[in-house]
């Protein structure tokens, strides 16, 4: 069995992964990513999953882990193994929010006044991405919402843990959950 965390970028899919590996999970992240002002408890990303499109076979790495794998590498996932996905929601306009402060901080953007095209683009990819999910026998999907985590900690825990069918320290996963991160509101 293999274990990932996906969703768009800036869903909440790096609370997840801390949540999971504090509960035990072992967890197949190589570093790289350093932790930083957006995310300060860390990404806990695999820099190789960028090559699954090319190399599905890296998945076999996974074998027994959980791995994040953002939603748009997600289609790539090679039917020979069986999946559990945690799929992180959080409304699309937080994510442009996160997303554009994020780019902003790094220098790498100017802010986007009009986010529309980009939303709906992100609605068609979602859409996509559900219905792929749908149609795959050999994935299970948990869908758990980002305010939810926020709100009711401990539940989203024990429903991860029972998904994932791996007993782990629930506690743990609780102290994860920072509200003071929650940064990117929308009113």
């Amino acid at each position: 069995m293999i274990n990932i965390v996906s969703g768009l970028p800036r869903s909440g899919t790096s609370l997840m992964m801390q949540m999971l590996d504090a509960g035990g999970l072992p967890v197949l992240s190589d570093g790289e990513r350093k932790a930083d002002t957006d995310n300060p408890k860390g990404y806990l990303e695999w820099e190789r999953i960028k090559q699954l499109p090319k190399d599905p076979s890296l998945m076999a790495e996974a074998e027994g882990k959980v791995v994040k794998v953002i939603s748009q590498l997600i289609l790539s996932l090679p039917a020979g193994h069986q999946y559990r996905v945690v799929f992180m929601q959080r409304p699309l306009p937080e994510v442009l929010k996160s997303q554009d402060e994020m780019l902003r901080r790094r220098g790498n953007a100017d802010s986007i006044t009009d986010t529309s095209a980009i939303e709906e683009a992100f609605q068609r990819h979602l859409i996509e991405v559900n219905k792929w999910l749908a149609g795959q026998a050999n994935v299970q999907v948990l869908r758990v919402h980002y305010h939810r985590v926020l709100r009711e900690p401990k539940a989203v825990a024990e429903e991860a843990a029972a998904f994932l069918q791996v007993p782990l320290d629930i506690e743990a996963m609780v102290r994860q959950v920072d509200g003071s991160l929650y940064r990117n509101r929308m009113k």
